[in-house]
């Protein structure tokens, strides 16, 4: 561990103290050989460009106490020890900085960066990474594909209710000057997800609109200097001096008073290990009291059938799940529980890997229809195919037999859990990451954002589907997938099917996504019908992912992929609600805070509208009565994303006065119990549960 933190950072302890007593050394060596330049007193600049004579004197009063002769007769200033010492700090932390930059880019953004690298290693692996070219000795210009890019390519920033800037005509304030680090989750997230889900234009790119508004360059001289969109916006001229900016006052909306929403943690996802162990007990304990301590009403946890019955069907192993349960008794926690029937690892935030079960990798080998597949006849083993729900192929069960038998094993072994209310709410997996979705976008495959993803449909068991559909309706030819709908990463005016006027929208376009989307239903419907009878009156839940990108489009092509057929004359949400509401379960949404993107990636280029998206679900979900819960998508630890998600938790203009019935954050790490972004999280907490905190800005 130690070898390769030493690899991540590039510089020990030792190092950075003869750095810096050499970089002291060199301050001290550039005073001497420009001593004279010392005694020249400057010249203090007011707000108008006046020089003021008293704060002069007094400057040159002090000045010159600071010099002293030397046996050349020239003079220096003296540094105080103090001083020096002050120097070596700062030093240290700026290096530290820098150490955590580097660190973060090798790690999450696949940044090929030298173990001892720079400042200017950095800035060249961004600028390339923007479309720049940056020869050896540092010359910079922009290639031809980014000097033909039109000015207008970063789209506005979108603000909401309770944070917003208050000078709207002023540029992001993450484009205003050029900083060392991340300046909040989202912009950390965005590297850690590059090459899977942001696009290809550079995030720094300053529209035409924002250019016009922010001033150029001034120097001494008053002449303007060249434009840049990474320096340009971070100063403007008083007089014929050049002054940074001042930080722009975020305003928020004060929720105290307002409805109690629960928060939950979930816990890290491999909390227990592959053999049903409790991994670290000790050191989860010590974080779940720190969390007690900011008053969360509890935690979640995945309780995964790829540990649990790995090995045998039908012979379970709850050990390590009822260790952890009752660590959550103890100190009063709810706990809500997912029946996690997929595999983890491949997917975006996914630390740990956690197949299937073996027995059923065993029957996959020798059949391995009972996966998903796409046209190229690719498997996917995240999990099990819908068309086997109803067929004995898993050692003589049926695929939601399976699910079934699991779900009522959990809620004889933890019965006493659910007589006590411990266990508040059961989240049933319904496909890929536990979402009623097809896998119609798995980077395993090659897919990247803002692909449209391709359809799931081609195994034996879905395909018999499709022809007794077809045959049903008379149209045999149509016992087929699109052949026309391009690949993972197409989009849709590159396909003949979701083009304008494509086949999505002819006569066997509507056949083909009616009967793909209600695979999805009914697979749902069945799964929740035996999850009601295993846990009777207990609260069930059910949920759904955010297909956000193509959504202004008129045939909303991403979410055709998956299962949800919302095209511009279809509310492909509707009916998943009422299916949701027949069996009395929560609608978990996973895209409370993604709109926050929208200030830094370009969804442009998608027509995506990830704010849209989330109304559309939320009202269809409140048309007809049904709970919502609801979790951030992406790592948050700053206020204006914390914003974001109260703004959906609790909206401000909603006469019937809903809100959340709970929100869970993901998840615990040691990133959260930094001491700034845990004040940030009890802060959120606070504003959550509707009580006052003193340091609003209103």
């Amino acid at each position: 561990m130690a070898t390769e933190l030493h690899k991540l950072i590039g510089t020990s302890e030792e190092d950075d103290d003869e750095d810096m007593e050499m970089d002291v050394k060199e301050e001290d060596d550039d005073d001497e050989e420009n001593g004279q330049k010392h005694i020249a007193a400057p010249v203090m600049v007011g707000v108008g460009g006046m020089a003021t004579s008293s704060s002069n004197s007094q400057f040159q009063q002090h000045h010159q106490q600071e010099l002293v002769s030397t046996p050349g007769g020239s003079t220096r200033r003296c540094r105080p020890l103090e001083e020096k010492e002050r120097t070596k700090l700062r030093e240290r932390h700026r290096r530290a900085i820098t150490a955590r930059i580097l660190a973060g880019l090798r790690r999450h953004g696949n940044y090929n960066l030298r173990v001892r690298a720079d400042i200017n290693d950095v800035i060249s692996a961004l600028a390339r990474e923007a479309g720049w070219v940056v020869l050896p000795d540092g010359t910079t210009f922009p290639s031809r594909s980014q000097a033909q890019r039109p000015a207008g390519g970063t789209p506005a920033v979108v603000t909401s209710s309770s944070s917003h800037m208050v000078s709207q005509q002023s540029p992001p304030a993450s484009l205003r000057g050029v900083t060392s680090g991340y300046q909040s989750s989202v912009e950390y997230n965005a590297g850690r997800m590059k090459s899977i889900y942001m696009p290809g234009s550079s995030t720094y790119d300053l529209s035409s609109s924002v250019r016009s508004q922010t001033s150029p360059l001034v120097g001494d001289g008053g002449e303007h200097t060249e434009s840049h969109p990474l320096v340009g916006s971070s100063m403007n001229a008083v007089g014929d001096k050049q002054i940074l900016d001042q930080p722009q006052k975020l305003l928020e909306r004060d929720f105290a008073g307002t409805s109690n929403v629960p928060v939950y943690v979930m816990l890290p996802l491999g909390v227990i290990n592959m053999k049903c162990e409790l991994v670290d007990p000790d050191g989860l304990l010590k974080q779940l009291r720190v969390l007690k301590s900011v008053n969360i009403d509890g935690v979640k946890v995945d309780c995964w059938w790829g540990i649990v019955e790995a090995h045998v069907p039908q012979e379970y192993n709850w050990n390590g799940y009822k260790r952890l349960f009752q660590m959550v008794r103890e100190l009063k926690f709810k706990l809500q529980v997912v029946m996690s029937f997929h595999e983890c690892g491949g997917n975006v935030g996914d630390d740990v890997c956690i197949p299937l079960p073996h027995w059923v990798a065993e029957i996959g080998r020798s059949n391995p229809d009972i996966f998903f597949t796409d046209k190229e006849g690719r498997r996917n083993p995240e999990c099990l195919s819908w068309g086997i729900d109803k067929e004995r192929v898993l050692r003589g069960r049926t695929a939601i037999e399976v699910y079934f038998d699991y779900m009522r094993s959990f809620r004889v072994e933890f019965n006493e859990f659910f007589e006590d209310d411990t266990i508040s709410m059961i989240e049933v997996g319904l496909g890929p990451c536990g979402e009623l979705r097809y896998p119609s976008c798995p980077v395993k495959h090659g897919w990247r954002y803002p692909g449209i993803g391709e359809f799931q449909c081609y195994d034996r068991y879905l395909l018999r589907s499709l022809r007794k559909a077809a045959e049903a309706r008379g149209h045999s030819l149509w016992a087929r997938g699109p052949d026309n709908a391009g690949s993972y990463n197409s989009r849709p005016h590159e396909t003949g099917f979701f083009c304008d006027g494509g086949d999505y929208d002819g006569y066997y376009g509507r056949f083909f996504l009616k009967w793909y989307s209600q695979v999805l239903v009914d697979h749902g419907d069945r799964v929740l019908y035996l999850a009601k009878l295993a846990f009777e009156r207990n609260r069930i839940a059910a949920k759904l992912p955010s297909i956000h990108w193509w959504y202004k489009t008129a045939n909303h092509a991403a979410e055709l992929t998956a299962g949800f057929y919302n095209s511009c004359n279809r509310d492909g949400y509707a009916t998943i609600a009422a299916m949701i509401k027949k069996h009395g379960a929560a609608l978990n949404f996973t895209c409370a805070e993604v709109q926050m993107l929208d200030q830094h990636g370009d969804f442009s280029e998608a027509l995506a509208d990830p704010e849209g998206l989330v109304w559309q679900v939320l009202n269809a979900a409140w048309d007809v009565g049904i709970p919502i819960a609801s979790e951030n998508a992406l790592p948050c630890h700053d206020r204006v994303g914390y914003n974001k998600l109260l703004d959906n938790a609790k909206p401000m203009n909603d006469l019937d006065g809903r809100h959340f019935l709970s929100f869970t954050y993901l998840r615990l790490s040691p990133l959260l119990m930094e001491s700034q972004n845990f004040m940030e999280f009890e802060r959120f907490v606070k504003r959550m549960h509707g009580e006052a905190v003193l340091d609003l800005q209103v």
